[in-house]
């Protein structure tokens, strides 16, 4: 029986910093054929990197790796010693838990499952629908006698699992055959990272690799549900719409309720991660505008309600809101719910960090289909929420 140890401290200590490598990777170069456990990589110098990638992980490193979602920062899951440092680098709360990605079913039933232990049934279509690709669920797990460290669980029954759709992240998890402990690589509570080079502003000098597979094409999290309670819950909205699940699922998921957030402060456990502490915030203040037609009145009274004639604004709109004479950063998320996903994390992180802003108005859409995730990321990013 493995020994497990219930509390971690995430106490920052003075250490040597790391010399953060980039190395680049080509996604385009893998291919994965079907029911094939090891991908065929075409160019040299992705398969190098690829390799050295997986020393890394075997030698117990966290390395930052692309994911189709948002870039991850993956360590062997079945390692404390390995997990231990994403929850330091990224400075994360030691009871928010993190997501298992791995490379096919084979290796989830290997290293991950009980023997002769099967995938619940309701999860078959979503499975056989959306895997590879940007949804995770929850299965079943023992605490006491779990190969996944105790530090990825919470120490609790369950634990979160998803098959990456991103070449290079299944590549990786299949040469390496470690089940990675990945969340989104960059400082707690501040924007996702879609690009390598978000993360090496966030962690450089505290991981010794980025690889470097192009941006996110989903651009927010993976969708978690969960089909072990009745009836099942979405407990994180993301790159599946909601719409999705139920069409997709069939009656089994007609009736799947969406979980509340919990407070920061709260005793009970998040069984995954985007259900408890403040999120996706960068430097800037961010203030979401929703139903404000095309946001000239409504963003005038603010600034002048608020003395911000002075300060620095930029706005990221979407479908509605018009150019506000004055401000001279504004920039389009996108018309589309695909688009603006894509765009949301990419551009919090460039007016923030490039431009040095005071404040971000962002105009809201409505919570259908990729909305729904849209609009969590914002409403935990934003320190108010201008409704009309």
């Amino acid at each position: 029986m493995r020994c497990i140890r219930r509390t971690m401290s995430t106490t920052t200590t003075t250490t040597t910093p790391i010399n953060t490598r980039i190395l680049r990777v080509n996604p385009e170069s893998i291919v994965f054929k079907k029911d094939q456990i090891l991908p065929h990589i075409l160019d040299k110098e992705t398969e190098d990197n690829l390799n050295i990638a997986s020393e890394q992980l075997k030698s117990l490193n966290v390395i930052g790796f692309p994911t189709e979602t948002v870039y991850g920062l993956g360590g062997s899951a079945l390692s404390d010693k390995s997990v231990q440092p994403i929850y330091r680098a990224k400075n994360r709360p030691a009871d928010n838990p993190l997501i298992v990605h791995i490379s096919s079913i084979q290796q989830l039933k290997s290293k991950l499952l009980p023997s002769n232990t099967e995938i619940p049934n309701i999860y078959k279509p979503l499975i056989d629908k959306f895997w590879p690709g940007p949804l995770t669920i929850l299965l079943r797990n023992d605490p006491q006698n779990s190969p996944i460290s105790s530090f990825v669980t919470g120490n609790q029954d369950t634990f979160a699992v998803r098959m990456p759709q991103h070449p290079v992240a299944r590549a990786l998890i299949a040469i390496s055959d470690l089940p990675l402990a990945a969340p989104s690589a960059n400082s707690s509570t501040k924007p996702s990272p879609t690009m390598a080079k978000h993360v090496y502003f966030d962690l450089n000098g505290k991981i010794p690799l980025i690889l470097d597979g192009g941006s996110s094409n989903v651009g927010v999290e993976s969708t978690v549900v969960d089909g072990l309670s009745s009836p099942p819950m979405l407990l994180r909205p993301g790159g599946i719409s909601l719409e999705e699940i139920k069409e997709v699922g069939g009656k089994q998921w007609e009736n799947i309720q969406i979980a509340k957030n919990l407070k920061d402060d709260s005793n009970e456990k998040a069984k995954t991660p985007g259900m408890k502490y403040k999120h996706y915030s960068p430097n800037a203040k961010v203030i979401l505008f929703i139903n404000c037609g095309d946001g000239l009145k409504i963003m005038k009274e603010y600034i002048e309600k608020h003395n911000l004639e002075k300060s620095k604004i930029a706005i990221l709109k979407t479908r509605n809101f018009q150019n506000l004479e004055g401000i001279e950063i504004i920039k389009s998320l996108g018309v589309v719910g695909e688009e603006i996903s894509r765009n949301l994390f990419k551009l919090l992180r460039e007016v923030d960090e490039e431009a040095n802003i005071d404040y971000i108005f962002v105009e809201g859409i409505d919570e259908t289909n990729e909305g729904l995730a849209i609009m969590n990321r914002l409403n935990k990013a934003a320190v108010e929420v201008i409704k009309l």
